[in-house]
């Protein structure tokens, strides 16, 4: 099947704050009635709860969309058993004092007790990142921005590419190299750290391969 490239031209970063790509949530018709969460998951007498950052409330995790966030969350949690968590669902009322969670999409699961305070999550498109040798991809409306080690970061404008199934591709050309990051729908574990994220992701640096995971961030509502 032929590939539908985008028209969309991110614009140069000093001359643009934002892409009318990705202007405010984008939401589709299967997300109707959904609600995208961050916060922390807990095992509690047979039980996973969930706690939304900065809340107080609790709700029951019912997985309706089979993401095994069960079998996910068992494999990463510390000895107090917490973890960080980016997912989407429904919330419901419970016949406890918690209510219920019918989570349909889980994005990433993480050991970290500073998640919830990122203040780059809502201005984020994409991120993914890999291992041996380290690298990273920051995707917002302001650009791209490439870091690999032992190169200084790299802030470019990217072209989208729409390749089906949920997989696209960010490609540009900077410094005299053709840069792409190839992702897909893929549930990825880090090599390093152990979290699982929603995406595989691959940077090509002048087809050269490295390989790792990624997730959207707030600003993409996939």
């Amino acid at each position: 099947m032929r590939a539908v490239r985008s028209l969309v031209l991110v614009a140069l970063l000093p001359l643009f704050a934002a892409c009318q790509l990705f202007e405010g949530e984008r939401q589709s018709a299967s997300h109707v009635g959904q609600t995208r969460m961050q916060g922390q998951l807990t095992a509690a007498d047979g039980k996973l709860l969930f706690q939304p950052c900065n809340q107080a409330n609790r709700y029951v995790v019912n997985d309706t969309g089979g993401t095994s966030v069960l079998q996910q969350a068992a494999s990463l949690a510390d000895k107090q058993g917490k973890l960080f968590a980016d997912v989407r669902g429904r919330v419901v009322a419970g016949s406890s004092g918690d209510g219920q969670l019918d989570l349909e999409q889980l994005y990433r699961v993480e050991r970290s007790g500073t998640a919830c305070d990122d203040p780059n999550f809502k201005l984020l498109i994409l991120r993914a990142a890999g291992h041996t040798p380290e690298w990273s991809v920051r995707v917002s409306g302001k650009g791209m921005v490439v870091d690999r080690a032992g190169q200084p970061p790299l802030a470019v404008p990217y072209v989208e590419e729409q390749l089906g199934d949920g997989r696209f591709n960010l490609s540009t050309e900077a410094n005299n190299q053709h840069i792409e990051l190839w992702v897909a729908p893929q549930r990825c574990v880090d090599s390093s750290t152990g979290s699982i994220q929603h995406m595989s992701a691959e940077l090509r640096v002048d087809g050269q391969v490295q390989r790792g995971c990624g997730y959207f961030g707030g600003s993409r509502d996939d």
